[in-house]
């Protein structure tokens, strides 16, 4: 397939119940020629990348054919729809099969309460809930089985009709229809006794109320961990304040166009990304980025949208709308993870493709060997065989991972880390060197004055009031630094004539009727100037001022470290990671920069391609390379290493390479997302241990009659709802 003529859609599939169910869905869709598709059971979603020869109906023929729904997503609900309460007939069913069930438990196990004929009553209470209350079940079944296919609820639909079936079978043909007939609670059906004297009313309402019970607290949870995308999606402004010829007009913020101006007042949030063209204030962006500090932004600075102006009247020029807003992308690489699979995924649902009908042959064979151990068909056998088919249900299976990468990349979201695959999750895991790259990463990767070394007889204040001056006329970062630095120290520059830039040298002009030389000491020497002692440090650039052919003094400039760079070295540390400082710059400011954060091992004076190789000899060494960067330069390192991490304040181009985007610009962050992607990877590995280990625990104890339906059915419901619960611990990460 082309992939340039490729379309991707995000498809709503309905009727799905278990992931053996999403695994037929994909198996189907993926037969269609040029068609790649994704199934996630935890969100109930297709992603499907398909050909021009291909359209979205004949996709969701597909899925229909196959036995479930399939739909286009729609927009989300207006705020007042969105208010009025979901109906529940999930919750319904449960309701009214609950209390059906309450009383036929009792009944059927209780002898004191069964007066003469009480078998009747229990079996009227019973019916409607083996047979409405378990209809969804029954339904999918069906469904399957016309497909040629069986799933977990051909197990349970089998277990509720056999059990339901033998109570009538006796009730109508056997002698358990009687008056004085009696029945009590027992672990273990006994052995060679009348089966037409034993009623499993108890057991097929038990196991109805049980499972849906289960059923509806893993709905409710799946809801709760896709709520931190959902969360997300909502953050954004619902209208915006337009400015036309001097008008305000409010107006839906799906009406702005790139270009249009438009206001935000204290309290608003941004409508969407743009940059400031009239007037200050502090943004609040710890919704989108988990940053509590608020950000102070003037004209010329871009805004992003969702984020809330704390301060002053804001005149905003739309540059991003719609799908192109950072708060869209980041929505949109949110619901790529979560419709992705990590490998352990991919096994998990092998196995529940073929365990389903694994566990209907163990439970004839189970029937038939009770039934030839006791010389006849028995309660004893009917009991081991239901227990058997409801036990083995692997539903948790299918949850163990969807529900923990949901939950995952959704508090990602909400921490300002936006993983892009569940394969992600794997490479955290196996990296044991992180390269940082060193300005706009480790630094600020802005120039700031560092210090100044006037020489005999000139003032500090002199030598700064005449450098920025002339510095003042310049777009060069070390002029910016200079002037800055000035200002810091309360000087403003002055007026400069005859100003002319020396491309890569330096500055010159006449400031006061002095002439004003600025730059490196190459030049200065060039021009006949003799240097006082140049600083040997080698971590700060050495900037060179001449006043009138004289040699007036250095100033100092640096790039300065970034406050959390430090603390973020010594995690990485702690998480077991190598630090490598990966730089373009000198040997002497990178290993300044290095000792400043506790680096030791700096790799220096590299060019883009440079960085490539330097991150290729680590990986020929051995080592899995994780590489945090944020520029332009940076792009191919970060798809070379095993695992890319770029800054959400870098370029678009790194963000594209990258695995991982951190939204806050802080080297701290690309610590909390290892942190978070290694929590999530033990979640998905605990998850898949007890549902493995439970299933393989459970069937023998079944087999030998040792777990009765009720009780399989319980184990069942718990284990699925302990699988989401563990899932939703992630929520609780720092």
């Amino acid at each position: 397939m082309d992939l340039r003529q490729a379309n991707v859609i995000e498809l709503d599939i309905g009727g799905m119940t278990c992931a053996t169910c999403a695994g037929r869905v994909e198996k189907k869709l993926n037969r269609v020629d040029g068609v790649t598709a994704t199934v996630n059971y935890a969100t109930e979603t297709a992603h499907v990348t398909y050909p021009e020869t291909v359209s979205v109906d004949d996709l969701i023929k597909v899925v229909e054919a196959t036995g479930y729904t399939a739909a286009v997503p729609q927009p989300a609900p207006a705020a007042d729809e969105a208010a009025r309460p979901e109906p529940d007939p999930l919750g319904q069913r449960l309701l009214i099969s609950g209390l059906l069930t309450l009383p036929v438990v009792l009944l059927s196990m209780i002898p004191a309460l069964q007066f003469n004929h009480w078998q009747w009553l229990a079996f009227t209470l019973a019916t409607p809930v083996a047979v409405w209350g378990a209809w969804p079940f029954h339904r999918a079944a069906a469904l399957n089985a016309r497909h040629g296919a069986a799933t977990m609820d051909t197990l349970i639909s089998l277990g509720v009709l056999v059990s339901y079936g033998w109570s009538a079978w006796a009730l109508f043909l056997g002698g358990a229809g009687m008056p004085g007939m009696t029945m009590s609670l027992t672990w273990l059906a006994a052995r060679g006794d009348d089966p037409g004297m034993h009623l499993y009313l108890e057991v097929a309402t038990t196991l109805t109320t049980f499972l849906l019970a289960g059923r509806w607290f893993e709905h409710r949870a799946k809801r709760r961990a896709g709520s931190a995308l959902r969360a997300l999606l909502d953050l954004g402004a619902k209208d915006a304040v337009l400015l036309r010829n001097g008008v305000e007009q409010r107006v839906p913020v799906d009406r702005l166009a790139v270009g249009d101006l438009f206001v935000v007042r204290p309290g608003e949030k941004i409508a969407t990304d743009g940059v400031i063209v009239e007037g200050s204030s502090a943004l609040d962006t710890a919704l989108l980025t988990g940053e509590s500090m608020p950000v102070e932004v003037g004209v010329g600075d871009a805004v992003t949208g969702a984020t809330v102006n704390a301060g002053g009247r804001l005149v905003v020029r739309a540059t991003r709308v719609g799908a192109d807003t950072q708060l869209a992308q980041m929505a949109k690489l949110v619901t790529e993870a979560q419709s992705g699979k990590a490998p352990v995924q991919r096994l998990a649902d092998r196995i529940s493709s073929v365990f389903v009908p694994v566990v209907i042959g163990l439970a004839v064979g189970t029937f038939a060997f009770w039934t030839a151990y006791d010389g006849g068909v028995t309660s004893a056998a009917v009991t081991a065989a239901v227990a058997v088919l409801i036990v083995a249900c692997p539903c948790a299976l299918g949850l163990a991972t969807p529900t923990a990468l949901l939950v995952g990349t959704g508090r990602g979201a909400q921490l300002g880390i936006l993983i892009k695959g569940p394969e992600v999750l794997e490479s955290t895991r196996r990296v044991d060197t992180i390269v940082l790259d060193k300005t706009g990463t480790v630094t600020t990767g802005v120039m700031t004055l560092a210090g100044t070394l006037p020489a005999a007889g000139v003032q500090e204040q002199d030598l700064l009031r005449y450098a920025a001056a002339v510095e003042h006329a310049s777009e060069h970062p070390i002029a910016r630094a200079v002037v800055n630095g000035a200002a810091v120290h309360g000087i403003a520059p002055g007026a400069v004539r005859d100003f002319q830039s020396l491309p890569g040298l330096g500055a010159q002009g006449v400031v006061e009727g002095r002439k004003v030389l600025v730059g490196r000491g190459s030049l200065l020497a060039e021009r006949g100037v003799v240097l006082g002692q140049a600083p040997a440090d080698g971590a700060r650039t050495a900037v060179a001022v001449a006043l009138d052919g004289e040699f007036a003094g250095w100033l100092l400039v640096a790039d300065t470290v970034k406050p959390g760079s430090a603390a973020a070295v010594a995690e990485f540390t702690r998480l077991g990671l190598r630090p490598v400082l990966l730089t373009g710059d000198a040997e002497g400011p990178a290993r300044a920069v290095a000792a400043e954060v506790g680096i030791d091992e700096v790799i220096a004076g590299v060019l883009p391609a440079g960085k490539v190789d330097a991150v290729r000899r680590l990986q020929e060494q051995g080592h899995t390379v994780a590489m945090v960067g944020d520029g332009v330069n940076d792009a191919a390192a970060l798809a070379a290493a095993d695992l890319g991490l770029a800054m959400g304040t870098g370029t678009d181009a790194a963000i594209e390479a990258a695995d991982l985007t951190l939204v806050r610009g802080e080297l701290t962050v690309a610590a909390d997302a290892i942190r978070l992607s290694r929590a999530t990877l033990r979640t998905i590995k605990g998850n898949l241990f007890w549902a493995f280990a439970y299933n393989v625990a459970a069937l023998p104890l079944a087999a030998a009659g040792l777990v009765t339906p009720v009780l399989a059915a319980a184990a069942m419901a718990l284990s699925s709802i302990f699988v989401v619960t563990n899932s939703l611990r992630l929520f609780r990460f720092r």
